[in-house]
């Protein structure tokens, strides 16, 4: 466990963030599926290792621990690989993750896919096979990578793929990001109200890709300054045109005195003395990422909190809302209240010194709750499950004058 802790509630400093994971696990399965390429500022997260390492494996049965994504993405990838039999599995969250609505619409495709544990949960056998069909329908307000995974998928059908989709798209940024990342390789996507039409990829020649750094990671900076008195941070590397939904985050945290600009693929966060309002309500239904982060803002902002559309958090590397409940209690809040789809946090006036905050193999619960220690003293466990997404976060908060020793 780590205690974590700054003298005084400013800093200034520059930081470099990782390429995203998102963009990054996506290239590296398009890359997969057509010719190689090469892909600059690549995300150093665990899951991204993990993709790099399964897409290597000439392994039989592939473990690819808490990595969600690469159990997405990859599922679609093997079940397309000629005379293959390869088994998927995971650590013993992932094997309670769902993923049978995207093992149903790939057997409808022609795939080969079988439980072996519990039906409608990893792990699962994977005979690969000539992808036949070119239309599937599914539902869409699960998880969008269900989504994004048969997208890339049908880059590399002789047909493309058509998804029907039945409901509203969740997470749709992150659709979006995928349809923008094949279009840049030189695919084609179309996405309409209720059809995704992906075209067979035509080229061999790829140039360079550039990964952007990771706004989901740059969010815990945006807390930082907001709880800070004064402070002036720069993050690279951003584009002011992001694909990436969680770059939402600049609006959101100009109500928290967080001021941003950008320069020469760079952020600037300053602190700005502003009213804080006395309680915010916001829809994260296509920004769920950002759920934690935001809401430990407003834990020690003491600003009253509701967000809404949180439903997917719920089959995340944990139920983030329950672990959320579970850890705000111990600073002694008026109320905090979930549903299935929200959480609710009504404010005290005063942030508890040397609470121990347990992070449920979650790399999001360690980074979110780590910008109260401008405030007090935090006590953090399993502090290096950060690695599953940033892997130097504790030493960047070093690097800004925070005090961090193990317990």
């Amino acid at each position: 466990m780590y205690k974590v802790s700054k003298e005084v509630r400013s800093f200034q400093g520059e930081i470099n963030i990782s390429g995203s994971k998102s963009e990054s696990n996506r290239l590296l399965v398009i890359r997969a599926y057509t010719s190689f390429f090469k892909i600059i500022n690549i995300s150093d997260s665990d899951d991204t290792n993990t993709m790099i390492s399964a897409l290597k494996s000439n392994d039989k049965e592939i473990n690819i621990g808490h990595a969600g994504t690469a159990m997405r993405f990859l599922t679609s990838y093997f079940s397309s690989i000629l005379n293959s039999s390869i088994i998927l599995t995971g650590s013993a969250r992932m094997k309670n993750r769902p993923i049978s609505i995207l093992v149903d619409a790939l057997n409808n495709l022609g795939a080969d896919i079988e439980y072996i544990d519990n039906i409608g949960f990893p792990p699962i056998r994977l005979r690969g096979k000539l992808i036949s069909n070119d239309t599937v329908s599914l539902p869409a307000n699960v998880s969008s990578q269900y989504i994004s995974s048969l997208m890339m998928l049908g880059v590399s059908l002789k047909e493309g793929l058509k998804i029907k989709i039945s409901t509203k798209i969740t997470s749709l940024p992150y659709v979006q990001m995928t349809k923008k990342i094949i279009e840049r390789v030189g695919g084609k996507v179309v996405i309409q109200s209720d059809n995704i039409i992906i075209k067979p990829f035509q080229s061999d020649n790829i140039s360079d890709q550039i990964v952007e750094s990771d706004w989901s990671s740059a969010s815990y900076f945006f807390s930082l300054v907001a709880l800070s008195d004064y402070s002036e941070i720069t993050l690279s590397t951003f584009l002011n045109k992001s694909i990436q939904g969680d770059s939402r985050i600049v609006e959101i945290y100009k109500q928290f005195g967080v001021e941003t600009s950008f320069s020469n693929n760079k952020i600037y966060l300053k602190k700005n003395n502003v009213e804080l309002p006395d309680n915010i309500s916001i829809n994260l239904e296509d920004n769920p990422d950002l759920a934690q982060t935001i809401i430990i803002t407003c834990l020690g902002l003491g600003v009253d909190c509701n967000l809404q559309g949180l439903n997917t958090l719920k089959i995340k590397e944990t139920d983030r809302l329950l672990a959320l409940k579970k850890e705000i209690e111990k600073f002694d809040v008026d109320k905090i209240d979930v549903t299935d789809q929200s959480i609710i946090l009504k404010n005290n006036s005063a942030i508890k010194s040397g609470v121990s905050i347990d992070t449920y193999n979650d790399h999001r619960m360690a980074m979110s709750f780590a910008p109260l220690s401008l405030i007090n003293p935090i006590i953090i466990n399993n502090p290096q499950v950060v690695t599953k997404s940033y892997s130097n976060f504790w030493n960047d908060l070093e690097s800004l004058g925070f005090n961090i020793s193990q317990k």
